[in-house]
């Protein structure tokens, strides 16, 4: 999740300069339509609350179509820079990543990730003909395995929350810190942005909305482990610190990504946000770190 480019930072200047754009929807400092960013943001979180709730085994459901749209995408972009990715394994090989934690749990999405890094091998060496010479191998199956690590991989575990006694509980930690983090650096970004976090990879992104993600992502986490999961407070604060850091990470790696291939969205399925991918880049990591703090600690 993010506001144009990040769950910590907002624009380092007063957004975009005048011009005749009177046909042009309204949009924030971030750049982005905020009316439609706000409405597609209250669906998505209402199709989360309403799944946990009165059926929370369909959050694997949930969590695996939008990763098959969003491994869709960025395969898409990829191929448009000639970046020859074994699409059909990789999606393929996705689903059963996700699904196989089900029944068996950390062991079964190894098993699924393992199995399809060994198929999408054969498949790119083979997708020409046996008689046909590979050409960047090396480059497209490296690419491949980083796909299938950065999207299925890490959203199994935020499909693996869901099967614990409190599984409900803790996506929903997950989801509040997130949120809480994204709010608290697109406000202190917009607000009090000066300061450029890595301008040669996220130029709007700024040390200000930083330090906002920071405090409204540690006070949500904080409350959230408290009061949903009755868990240590400081656990809560480890969390959202932790967080802070990878969600950002999460967001300027997606934004490096996008740099190098050219691009503003990975898709256009989300008005105001671009594609299911673009609301992802902060989430896919932050869904490993809170498995893994909540698993060890709670």
């Amino acid at each position: 999740m993010h506001a144009q480019e990040g769950t910590a930072g907002g624009p380092v200047t007063d957004g975009p300069t005048g011009g005749a754009e009177g046909a042009q929807p309204p949009k924030s400092k971030a750049g982005r339509n905020l009316p439609a960013a706000i409405g597609v943001g209250a669906g998505l979180g209402a199709l989360v609350i309403g799944t946990l709730i009165f059926l929370p085994p369909g959050w694997i459901a949930v969590v695996a179509v939008a990763m098959f749209i969003a491994t869709w995408e960025v395969t898409t972009r990829l191929r448009e820079a000639d970046i020859e990715v074994p699409r059909i394994p990789l999606l393929v090989g996705g689903q059963a990543t996700i699904w196989l934690g089900w029944p068996w749990g950390p062991v079964g999405v190894l098993s699924g990730f393992t199995a399809t890094v060994l198929v999408c091998m054969v498949w790119r060496l083979f997708d020409h003909g046996l008689k046909a010479t590979p050409k960047n191998f090396l480059r497209d199956t490296s690419i491949t395995v980083f796909v299938l690590a950065w999207i299925p991989l890490l959203a199994s575990f935020g499909a693996l929350m869901v099967l614990e006694d409190d599984g409900p509980g803790r996506v929903f930690v997950l989801m509040i810190g997130v949120v809480c983090s994204d709010i608290g650096g697109y406000a202190a970004g917009v607000l009090f942005g000066k300061h450029p976090m890595v301008p040669a990879v996220s130029p709007k992104k700024s040390w200000e909305g930083f330090v906002g993600s920071l405090i409204f992502c540690v006070i949500g986490s904080l409350l959230s482990v408290t009061l949903i999961l009755d868990a240590n407070s400081m656990i809560g604060v480890l969390l959202g610190v932790v967080l802070v850091v990878v969600a950002t990470v999460g967001d300027l790696i997606e934004s490096q990504i996008k740099r190098e291939l050219g691009i503003k969205d990975m898709g256009t399925l989300l008005p105001g946000h671009g594609g299911i991918m673009d609301r992802l880049d902060s989430l896919l990591p932050s869904a490993f770190v809170t498995w893994l703090i909540l698993y060890a600690l709670v």
